[in-house]
């Protein structure tokens, strides 16, 4: 829920072997890029008629569109072909600082410890566990090198293991559309059931019977998560029951099982509303029942305790509130207040123990963690000592215990896993990221700045820097954001970012409307009939930059991905002059057409995010912002535009279309490139070191629009 100036062969070889900065700025330098053909489809809604040139590059089989997707990595090949060395290099860099044989911190369930390694040279995850003790056998649940070898893409998912600790049900996807076949292992034997359910989400949720599992299936058109299933081992999967039907096509639906595992939950979820089904997990057969039904901007999720279920929700409370209600009356009649609605503190999650209740909060902009008694009511914060930062809830799978599991970054902290004495407030530090290479955090500095936004608003602004840096306008710059659905952009660290800082680089994250950074009303004002608002936060966050001289229009570079890449588009159709580069990744770009288009996947669940067209007035606004419409005869900054052949998120045709429209109408010599991974999806590549071939190709691109040196 979208070039280079032509020296002399012996000079080019000196420029590749050194690596250095390759003038690979201007598109009359090469070859002419491709230019697919027009053929024009009419879309006429609310009496007018647009017409897209580019619409049939949609046909997904057709041969001329492949070829001409084919052809856009010839061209990006070309255009990028003496930055090979320099993605070379960036490459070993990036690979050079991962700790390869490396795993996870083990956590317990049910009598196991469960951890994730990884073995030198190897691409993909290896799940594990130990039985008791962490000094007992290793035992392999999957390792997913194994299954993987022969698919140029692989990922496993949805790892449940049955509540008696002898089946593992787990998930594959071997194309990256993101329709996983749910497989099952006898860990007894280690060896598959024949049980095989494809088309589904890969999560599955396993009643108390160890014969019993509940999932969903997608919709095989439109990808929605619309049928939740039972199956009983050992059956064939074509007879598995339906035990509910979500109908309203702007919803999803999925299933879970709540921590004390005595409840299976079924959840339908849409952007502005939430409904809930219960069922006891010792009664597999038994009908689900509504917690409380749905209604229009009522958003609640819910976990079971004791003799209570715990309830956050919207409900009069903008920002969130804590309720419970008795496990038998779960009508909203019945909730009462745990934690009362504030204003000025988003609450984002909980977590419940036997004696403790640990609560994941917001507050101006950044998370924090308050820990609460719950016999006698004293409550304190856990101190991080960081101006910003991130931190969450991990994962506490037991209740009877007085320590809590928790993950923290910064821009200058890797990541790290610290178990907090609830009672002591004693921090122990179980494992930081280990980055290789000679990184020392004392080489950096982060800050947190408050743009000036047009309509008064304050905007966050998370910054990270070599130590040093003089603020003399010369400073090239990657400002980021993403600013859609909600989703708050923490400021976490990055090892492939060091790339970018040990060559002058200033990282900025800019936390503009859209997210829910500044609380629920920060979310409000970046949707539906505001969000311009989003658009104008990110340009405004980029001039703050150039005026505070970190940076200036020559330097500044500007990301974004999906609905971020959105925010990409509309910025350069709006101040193109502002932006030296940008790096659009699986953009959503073509808004109007894809929102009017029912049978491509997330359409109808994000009616509540973007509007819905076929009302004229959200038509109208989405017409006026979205970036392959509003394409205009200007100069644009030079662009990297990536996509997926596969991507069910972000159709590969929107950024295709978007590039020849670009190509068609601008009137600078800037390059535009399309890379298009015609093996992977939304995601990119799967595997751990793959997906650093396409951060060496960004940063290359990067460097030499800024001209900053590879080595």
């Amino acid at each position: 829920m979208r070039k280079y100036s032509l020296y002399s062969s012996f000079l080019m070889a000196i420029l590749f072997a050194g690596c250095g900065v390759n003038s690979v700025k201007h598109q009359s330098d090469f070859p002419e890029p491709p230019h697919p053909q027009k053929i024009s489809k009419d879309l006429t809604i609310h009496g007018s008629t647009r017409t897209d040139p580019y619409y049939w590059l949609n046909e997904r089989e057709n041969p001329a569109v492949l070829d001409f997707l084919k052809a856009e990595n010839r061209y990006l090949d070309t255009v990028m072909a003496n930055t090979k060395g320099a993605q070379e290099l960036i490459f070993n860099e990036l690979v050079g600082r991962v700790k390869q044989d490396d795993e996870s911190v083990p956590y317990l369930d049910n009598g196991f410890y469960y951890y994730t390694r990884f073995e030198k040279g190897k691409e993909y995850p290896i799940y594990c566990r130990k039985k008791g003790s962490l000094t007992s056998a290793e035992e392999i649940l999957v390792n997913v090198n194994d299954m993987a070898k022969g698919f140029s893409y692989f990922s496993v998912g949805g790892l449940e293991v049955s509540p008696d600790n002898n089946i593992l049900a787990y998930s594959i996807d071997s194309v990256s559309r993101r329709k996983y076949e749910i497989r099952f292992k006898n860990l007894s034997t280690g060896s598959d059931l024949a049980d095989r359910i494809p088309e589904t989400t890969g999560n599955v949720a396993w009643a108390n019977d160890n014969n019993t599992v509940f999932y969903t299936r997608k919709n095989t058109v439109t990808l929605r998560s619309e049928k939740i299933f039972s199956h009983t081992i050992a059956t064939d999967p074509l007879s598995d029951p339906l035990v509910f039907f979500e109908s309203d096509e702007t919803f999803s639906a999925n299933v879970s099982r709540t921590k004390s595992g005595e409840y299976l939950l079924i959840s339908s979820t849409s952007t502005l509303a939430s409904e809930y089904r219960y069922l006891k997990a010792d009664n597999p057969k038994g009908k689900f029942e509504i917690f409380q039904p749905r209604e229009r901007n009522h958003e609640y999720s819910v976990d079971h305790f004791g003799g209570f279920f715990f309830v956050r929700t919207n409900w009069e409370s903008p920002n969130f509130k804590l309720m419970k209600t008795p496990v038998l009356s779960t009508s909203r009649s019945n909730w009462v207040d745990v934690i009362q609605h504030r204003d000025d503190v988003l609450l984002e999650g909980f977590e419940l123990f036997n004696s403790y209740l640990v609560v994941q909060e917001r507050i101006k902009g950044l998370t924090q963690l308050r820990v609460m008694n719950v016999a006698d009511g004293k409550e304190h914060y856990i101190d991080f000592g960081e101006e910003t930062y991130t931190a969450s809830i991990s994962v506490n799978k037991v209740f009877d215990t007085d320590w809590l599991r928790f993950s923290y970054s910064s821009l200058t902290t890797p990541g790290s896993t610290f178990d907090y004495n609830l009672i002591t407030r004693e921090k122990k530090l179980l494992k930081q990221q280990e980055v290789l290479g000679g990184f020392d955090p004392a080489n950096y500095e982060s800050k947190r700045l408050y743009a000036d936004a047009r309509d008064g608003v304050k905007v966050p602004v998370s910054l990270v820097y070599r130590k040093g840096l003089a603020l003399n306008g010369k400073n090239p710059c990657l400002l980021y954001a993403y600013g859609s659905y909600g989703y708050s952009t923490n400021p976490g660290f990055s090892a492939d970012r060091l790339s970018l800082l040990d060559r002058g680089f200033v990282f900025a994250i800019a936390h503009i409307r859209g997210g829910q950074e500044m609380g629920r009303q920060w979310y409000e004002n970046g949707k539906l009939l505001k969000k311009k608002n989003t658009f104008t936060d990110f340009i405004d966050a980029g001039d703050y930059l150039v005026k505070l001289r970190y940076t200036s229009p020559d330097q500044l570079c500007a990301m974004g991905g999906s609905a971020g890449g959105l925010l990409m588009g509309a910025i350069v159709n709006m101040r193109p002059d502002l932006f030296k580069a940008v790096i659009a990744h699986v953009p959503f770009v073509d808004v109007v057409t894809t929102m009017l288009d029912t049978s491509i996947p997330l359409t109808t669940s994000e009616y509540d995010e973007w509007g819905n067209p076929n009302e004229k007035e959200y038509y109208d606004y989405m017409l006026s912002y979205s970036p392959y419409d509003q394409v205009k005869k200007q100069n644009y900054p030079a662009m990297l535009v990536t996509t997926g052949l596969y991507d069910s998120q972000v159709q590969y045709f929107e950024p295709a279309k978007w590039v020849a429209r670009l190509r068609e109408l601008k009137t600078d010599d800037n390059i535009l490139l399309l890379k298009v991974n015609m093996e992977a999806g939304h995601g990119g590549a799967s595997g751990r070191f793959q997906r650093f071939r396409e951060t060496s190709l960004v940063y290359a691109f990067l460097f030499n629009q800024v001209g900053v040196k590879s080595n």
